[in-house]
């Protein structure tokens, strides 16, 4: 059976929905961004730390880590509601990319990847910002909005997979699974 490494009640739900049958192990893992380190290879470090932490001989581990870029600028969990209300002020009108890396351990393997999509938010205006921020919504989520939860209605285009901005690329992570031979 797949372990996942996550906390994640998005990726829980995912996994789920997709009729993928798996337990959860809680990785605890440093999250912080290493300086010069770019978006890519952050999230792909994490997933891996997170599915090697976890990891008992013979078993199959999914680690995940999904993060956010406007600009240059990786955004991570906001760290408080000012910080939460920086990032959707950052990402008001624009394109941004979402970045989920996946890191499945299977015995002494591990195969690395990453997803990439593209989400654009319409004008947001501070009230807006304010008052979603103020629902307790953005506190726990990458780049401080959920795609599936009251966010949706300032986002007006992706480009890629959904889920990979809800949190886990399940076709991908799907497929890993299947060309291994594991579902």
């Amino acid at each position: 059976m797949l372990i996942l490494a996550s906390q994640s009640p998005r990726r829980r739900e995912i996994l789920e929905r997709a009729g993928i049958p798996f337990t959860v192990r809680v990785a605890d893992v440093d999250e912080s961004v290493r300086v010069g380190e770019g978006a890519q290879s952050y999230v792909r470090r994490l997933a891996t730390q997170k599915a090697v932490a976890v990891s008992r001989p013979g078993e199959v581990v999914l680690g995940a880590d999904t993060t956010v870029v406007v600009g240059g600028e990786i955004l991570a969990k906001p760290v408080d509601e000012a910080d939460a209300e920086r990032m959707l002020g950052l990402l008001g009108g624009r394109t941004h990319e979402v970045i989920t890396g996946i890191c499945l351990k299977v015995g002494g393997q591990l195969y690395i990847d990453a997803e990439t999509t593209l989400v654009r938010f319409v004008e947001l205006s501070a009230e807006e910002i304010s008052a979603y921020v103020r629902t307790g919504e953005p506190m726990d989520k990458a780049g401080a909005y959920a795609i599936q939860g009251g966010a949706s209605r300032y986002i007006d285009r992706i480009e890629g997979c959904y889920w990979n901005v809800v949190g886990l690329p399940v076709a991908k992570v799907f497929g890993q699974l299947r060309r291994r031979g594991l579902l």
